[in-house]
């Protein structure tokens, strides 16, 4: 062991007659230990709400929308095409609108969505959602009676009878705004169908919201001809963004393109600005750490300026005096940091495997709060707290390198 690192362990673990210092260095570690860990578990949560809902929405809708200049008349062929791009693993065609659902007395607004049963689910995850009945249920609407409509779990809930949500089976009544005109006037459409399907895909706008139709169906009831668009889905989403600029240069200007990132990057950015507010408001917390360090090592040197005397006479150089000091603070924060690390990753894990915290989905469109620890956070947190804890030690390291030994001597 150096002379350094000995002298600087013996300075932090003997008994000085100054107790006031060593609990000046006890609370230096409890401060860097809570700040880490709170920083931490503050950074795991935010990251994995972001998390929970970018994998909710881009489970519940496609990664790429493809609108095209003059309408998709043989969706078909655009369909082939579009999975002809590279990085493109699904296709499928959607017509979407607006209409009253109504069940008893019960009523709600929703957004209708027309699709193919059997292209849908290479671009959703609408079929492996399914509490009830299937996306299938939806094909051949147009050989029945009573069409079928896959609802949410939510709807469901709020369409039937108290403590009795409705169930596969069950009759239902749409109205769309697009009208027939009659002697009477424009009159809309009333169309009554049956529940062929709940889903739950865990997002509580599209549970409570949406209302899926065979493609043929949706465009009787809103007077279409033609699919509005071709949802796409890619291998990575984080190339979504490449791949949608690369269909128009590929496939021309009559082609046009959004990406998941695009359609979503407001409420995105909001969840990076709170990451960035709590990260920045807890991480004062070390700060306050920090200069408790300082504090506690300016009180030290007054304390040992006797010692630090002692030893330059002996012949030990300043830097080597310097080096004491510097170690001892880095020992107040790096067991601060290590503490505070195994303690924010540990209270991180139960909490995110016994899901202990919940919440209304209604209002944060989750029900649990997931707590996600990207390594790329962790180590920002643990060298940030390391290095602030570093700066700390440099003042009054420097001074008592820069103490006088005829001076700190003269009147013992």
């Amino acid at each position: 062991m150096s002379l350094e690192l000995f002298v600087a362990l013996r300075y932090l673990l003997a008994r000085r007659k100054q107790a006031f210092i060593s609990l000046i260095s006890l609370i230096s570690t409890l401060g860097v230990t809570v700040g880490v860990m709170a920083l931490i578990i503050a950074l795991g949560l935010m990251t994995g709400l972001q998390g929970e809902l970018r994998d909710k929405i881009l489970g519940s809708t496609a990664h790429i929308y493809v609108w095209k200049t003059g309408g998709l008349a043989d969706y078909q062929t655009e369909v082939r095409t579009l999975k002809g791009v590279p990085g493109v693993t699904g296709a499928a065609p959607a017509i979407l609108g607006k209409a009253l659902i109504v069940s008893g007395d019960q009523q709600a607004f929703i957004s209708l969505k027309g699709v193919d049963p059997a292209l849908e689910p290479s671009v959703t995850d609408i079929q492996r959602s399914m509490v009830q009945g299937s996306v299938q249920a939806l094909a051949n609407d147009e050989d029945v009676d009573v069409p079928g409509i896959l609802i949410g779990r939510e709807l469901a809930q709020q369409l039937g009878p108290p403590g009795k949500p409705l169930a596969v089976g069950d009759s239902v009544t749409l109205q769309t705004p697009q009208g027939t005109l009659t002697p009477m006037g424009m009159l809309p459409r009333v169309r009554r169908l049956r529940v062929a399907g709940i889903y739950n895909l865990g997002l509580f706008e599209f549970d409570s919201q949406y209302g899926f139709l065979s493609l043929d169906l949706a465009k009787r009831l809103m007077g279409r001809t033609e699919p509005d668009l071709i949802e796409l889905r890619v291998a990575n989403i984080y190339d979504a963004a490449l791949i949608a600029e690369s269909i128009v240069t590929r496939l021309g200007p009559d082609y046009q393109a959004k990406d998941w990132a695009d359609l979503n990057q407001s409420l995105f950015s909001a969840l990076w600005l709170e990451k960035m507010a709590i990260a920045i408001t807890i991480g004062l917390i070390v700060m306050v750490a920090a200069l408790n360090i300082v504090a506690s090592l300016v009180l030290l040197v007054m304390e040992k300026s006797r010692d630090i005397a002692i030893l330059k006479t002996m012949g030990t150089g300043s830097r080597r005096v310097m080096t004491i000091f510097m170690l001892q603070g880095l020992i107040i924060g790096l067991v601060g940091t290590t503490l505070g690390s195994i303690g924010g990753l540990s209270l991180c894990w139960v909490l995110d495997r016994y899901r202990l915290i919940r919440i209304p989905s209604d209002v944060y469109q989750v029900s649990y709060v997931p707590f996600v620890v990207e390594p790329r956070d962790f180590a920002a947190v643990v060298a940030s707290a390391v290095v602030i804890c570093f700066i700390a030690t440099l003042y009054p390291s420097r001074q008592a390198s820069k103490l006088d030994p005829v001076q700190a001597l003269r009147f013992e």
